[in-house]
């Protein structure tokens, strides 16, 4: 398909002339039969190959016509590669291996994941280290508020506000520069830009002689946290192949509850340093920056950006750099650009402000901006982050000391990592979507349970480690699900020309609420106490359950390209399909125990993925 293709009317038969064939179109506006459909469908061999020779000549890679004529007829039929007699017996090892060994890739694709986890780690540890230095840096700074100190209220909110500051930088500015700096950078320059940032703002951190000025620093640390945060998982996402997006796109949270992980064992360990512990704590945050900073250099740039910028050469020697061979990047690249041509038909984004306009008024655009706001606001609603952030201050009310609380966070933060690791092989065969439906109920009522154990008597040896344990509980059930999920699912969703502008929305929906959380956790701590606020988060994770259910379709398996058709099925159709076959099914096959079988929402007749076989995935 060239440059010229354009999309017929809403799934309507018509003769395409560039396809020479009758075929039948569907609307990425308006999928309403939720038809899944391969760019290359019902194109005849001697007119795709036609297309071939008029899309090297325009983009100057006439040196390799025959290589991607092979990849041409490789992507329009996937399966039947074995039967291609163009193939040779290289190009079918290659294509037989991304089933038989999916996790062996490339150096420079794991190289990026790398790097891309380094990120992650660097923002974990950034949201930990106010965690242990809350116990001392607000006497340092006469921000005081025990009982019966007349600014005690004021105090409170003033803590909550510095410990807010980065996810204020970040939803109100942070987030929004993603799109620029994308633009004129590239995800390579972005990352580095927030690298800088992420260095010297909490090295100013550790310096800060009042907390005006640590407040100016937390602020200044959310212009890197925003871009890297927005970046990061859409650099992985769009470098990795379709089959395993989902198992590598997530170490975005894996490395970050890594970094949550690191940041507790730093406040242990430096807890004992006096004075200048919560300087420490803080400042600490810019050790993994610094390889990040440096690392991105030698990674490949994301071959979508460059062929957004029409730069075709470079996409292609990218993908050569995350391939196995050059016959699968040559046909990543050219499947990518017929459904680019799909896209850019409907999909136009021609400035900074229509980007952010057409979020709301393109129906598969603002399809993807619910599901992506819907999943962004359960992971602040689910209550993760009253631990994350305020874990020593919940543990020191129930009875620790400093030392025994900085321990139990310490705990939790080994547990939040340890337990993401089964996502790696779960978001990518039993689904996002599955994972958080699984999990939600289960972090409602452990909340609850650690809640109701704050009314057991101070005096009993069992309060604390209950508490604890139950905390423990909740981590456990959130670092397979609402963990890794949120970052993989908003980088994957929107489509190419919207990528960075719907990243932005949904990363700032994010730390808006997050910052949020930070802001009035102190006073609601103080003014509902231990028990009321565990029991208020876990009534958002039943709220947040329902949102999910109704408004969040499956993307697991799918190519970025493919989960256009995905979100151009419209909400009532999903909804009502959840509703109305979804969930009958679910009862008779899980409560009554009837063999029964499931109607597909998705119709996958007319697609041959060059990723997944199976009819019905995504569900």
């Amino acid at each position: 398909m060239s440059a010229e293709g354009k999309l017929s009317e809403n799934e309507k038969d018509s003769y395409d002339e560039e396809k020479g064939a009758v075929v039948t179109h569907v609307d990425l506006a308006n999928n309403v039969q939720a038809r899944i459909q391969n760019p290359l469908y019902g194109i005849p061999r001697k007119t795709l190959l036609k297309n071939v020779e008029r899309f090297v000549q325009e983009k100057d890679l006439e040196d390799i016509t025959d290589l991607f004529k092979k990849a041409a007829l490789l992507a329009q039929s996937p399966k039947e590669f074995e039967e291609i007699p163009e193939l040779t017996e290289d190009d079918k090892y290659h294509i037989r291996r991304e089933t038989t060994n999916r996790w062996s890739q490339s150096r420079d694709l794991y190289l990026t994941v790398v790097i891309c986890s380094l990120a992650a780690a660097v923002q974990g540890w950034d949201q930990t280290g106010s965690n242990g230095a809350n116990l001392s840096f607000p006497q340092e700074l006469g921000l005081t508020s025990e009982p019966g100190h007349p600014r005690a209220e004021i105090n409170d909110w003033i803590v909550g506000l510095i410990n807010s500051g980065p996810y204020i930088a970040t939803c109100l500015i942070g987030c929004w520069l993603t799109d620029p700096l994308n633009y004129y950078f590239g995800r390579r320059g972005t990352l580095f830009w927030c690298g800088i940032f992420c260095t010297f703002s909490v090295i100013g951190q550790g310096l800060a002689q009042t907390w005006e000025q640590l407040f100016v620093c937390r602020l200044l640390l959310g212009l890197g946290m925003g871009p890297k945060a927005t970046t990061s998982p859409v650099f992985a996402a769009e470098n990795v192949p379709a089959n395993i997006r989902g198992g590598l796109v997530m170490s975005w949270q894996m490395w970050t509850a890594f970094g949550i992980f690191l940041g507790f064992s730093a406040n242990l360990a430096l807890q004992g340093t006096g004075d200048i512990a919560w300087r420490l704590e803080l400042g600490s945050a810019f050790l993994p920056a610094v390889p990040l900073t440096i690392g991105i250099y030698f990674c490949p740039e994301s071959p979508r950006w460059y062929m957004k910028k029409n730069r075709y050469k470079d996409a292609y020697k990218s993908f050569c750099r995350l391939r196995n061979s050059e016959i699968q990047a040559a046909r990543d690249l050219y499947y990518v650009h017929c459904q680019l041509v799909e896209e850019l038909a409907v999909l136009k984004g021609t400035n900074y402000f229509m980007r952010f306009y057409e979020l709301f008024t393109i129906p598969r655009i603002r399809r993807a901006t619910l599901a992506s706001w819907v999943v962004m606001i359960a992971q602040q609603m689910c209550g993760i982050n009253i631990i994350a952030f305020y874990s020593s201050t919940i543990f020191v009310n129930a009875g620790y000391s400093s030392r025994q609380a900085l321990l139990a966070s310490w705990g939790f933060g080994l547990v939040n990592w340890l337990f993401a690791f089964p996502a790696v092989w779960t978001i990518d065969t039993f689904g996002r979507r599955n994972l958080l439906l699984f999990t939600f109920p289960n972090m409602a009522w452990t909340l609850l349970a650690a809640g109701f154990c704050f009314y057991i008597p101070e005096s009993s040896s069992a309060r604390v480690p209950l508490i604890a344990f139950f905390v423990f509980f909740f981590a456990a059930f959130y670092s397979p699900g609402e963990g890794p999920v949120p970052f993989t699912y908003s980088a994957e969703v929107f489509p190419l020309t919207h990528r960075e502008m719907g990243m932005s929305w949904a990363v700032a929906t994010c730390f808006f609420w997050a910052s949020v959380l930070s802001l009035t956790f102190p006073r609601l701590l103080s003014a509902f106490g231990s028990v009321g606020a565990f029991g208020f988060y876990a009534g958002l994770n039943v709220v947040a359950f329902v949102m999910i259910f109704f408004l969040m379709p499956e993307t697991k398996q799918r190519t970025l390209e493919e989960l256009d058709y995905v979100f151009a099925v419209p909400t009532s159709r999903h909804a009502s399909y959840q509703l109305k076959t979804f969930l009958p099914y679910w009862v008779r096959r899980w409560v009554l125990f009837q063999k029964v079988e499931l109607e597909p929402l998705y119709n996958f007749d007319e697609v041959e993925s060059i990723t997944v076989f199976e009819k019905g995935a995504g569900h």
